[in-house]
């Protein structure tokens, strides 16, 4: 169980020098627009990703005249230590410096609701792929190797495509059908067990959030033709063979699980159909299904939820806090200033933030 004791944001976009004992169970962060609560919360996702999810460039969350990023914590009674600059990286945990972000990952589970990262259901099939994997990942690490080497191979034979030699085509192209059926398969194992808990009649009041009389499905479009068998290797790898010159014309392989996808439905309607109010609720379903997948596996994870009342009605804020507050996790919320939220006062700490700095209320 993933649980952040202490907190030290030494130095994340506006936050400087800021120390927290946050609350085991529901931490509620209020603030004006502007203030940094985003930025609290993206510093949290740092601490469990060493990436955040608003921007790709490390300059943009280096604090104006500083040369690097420093958070520092204590999870589980072990000291984590993450400091980034433009050129070096430097993440310890114990005594221990490590180079795998996805042992940064398994030390400190965490999931996001944030109108910055934008809605599963009705997003791009990169936004989708990152939920995805996120989730199969934690519940099956030994995947992780398999992701590893299938992006080595895909980058060789995108390499080899834009080069004038194709002599290792034929290897690399074993190697790359062998890999995406591991990853395919972990895929739709996960997606099963997703759909197993969401079928679980101790969980109608879940699947009620969006309406109970209407099925919920979640359908992986593999990144593969839908003439081949996306668990078949050897068929596969017969395709790439029998297109490979049509790669070598675009100079780079557009199938695979790298272009996979998830299609959602409600009572047999397409995301596309839905209204947006509709894709919102069906994105809570299965990101709190996500979260459900690794409590009942003893893994926690911390859960961050940005911005509650800008894109959710109050209804929904409190069928969301009610799911969660049942699962005894550690909870980390922003908010404008809603004071109609049901959090139990011997629970919650609440904080007040104002021009980066935070202060207990």
């Amino acid at each position: 169980m993933a649980i952040i004791e202490k907190l030290h944001v030494a130095r994340f976009r506006n936050l400087n020098d800021q120390y927290l004992e946050p609350n085991k169970n529901i931490n509620l962060i209020l603030g004006s627009n502007g203030q940094g609560k985003t930025n609290f919360i993206e510093s949290l996702y740092y601490l469990g990703h060493s990436r955040s999810f608003k921007t790709k460039n490390i300059k943009d969350v280096i604090p104006f005249e500083k040369d690097l990023i420093q958070i520092n914590a204590i999870i589980d009674g072990e000291k984590v230590t993450l400091s980034k600059s433009k050129s070096k990286s430097t993440i310890v945990i114990g005594n221990e410096k490590i180079t795998s972000n996805s042992l940064l990952s398994q030390h400190l589970p965490t999931q996001i609701i944030s109108p910055d990262r934008g809605f599963v259901v009705g997003g791009t099939p990169k936004l989708k792929r990152s939920y995805l994997d996120w989730g199969v990942f934690h519940d099956n690490k030994e995947v992780l190797k398999a992701y590893k080497s299938y992006n080595k191979a895909l980058k060789n034979i995108n390499a080899i495509l834009t080069g004038n030699n194709q002599n290792q085509l034929e290897e690399w192209f074993s190697k790359f059908a062998f890999l995406s059926v591991e990853i395919t398969q972990a895929r739709i194992n996960y997606i099963q067990k997703l759909t197993q808990i969401l079928e679980e009649s101790s969980l109608l009041s879940l699947k009620s959030f969006v309406d109970s009389t209407k099925s919920l499905e979640f359908k992986l479009q593999t990144g593969w033709v839908k003439d081949v068998d996306s668990l078949n290797q050897y068929e596969i790898k017969k395709y790439l063979q029998n297109n490979k010159s049509s790669f070598i014309k675009t100079k780079h392989l557009g199938y695979g699980p790298h272009r996979a996808s998830i299609d959602f439905y409600l009572s047999k309607k397409n995301e596309g159909f839905l209204s947006r109010g509709e894709q919102k609720k069906l994105s809570i379903v299965f990101w709190m299904l996500q979260v459900l997948v690794l409590a009942k596996d003893s893994s926690d994870p911390v859960v961050l939820i940005d911005d509650i009342s800008s894109e959710l009605d109050q209804e929904k804020i409190n069928s969301i806090l009610d799911f969660l507050t049942n699962l005894n996790i550690q909870i980390f919320i922003t908010d404008i200033g809603n004071k109609d939220l049901p959090l139990d006062p011997k629970k919650t700490n609440i904080y007040h933030i104002k021009n980066g700095v935070i202060t207990s209320v």
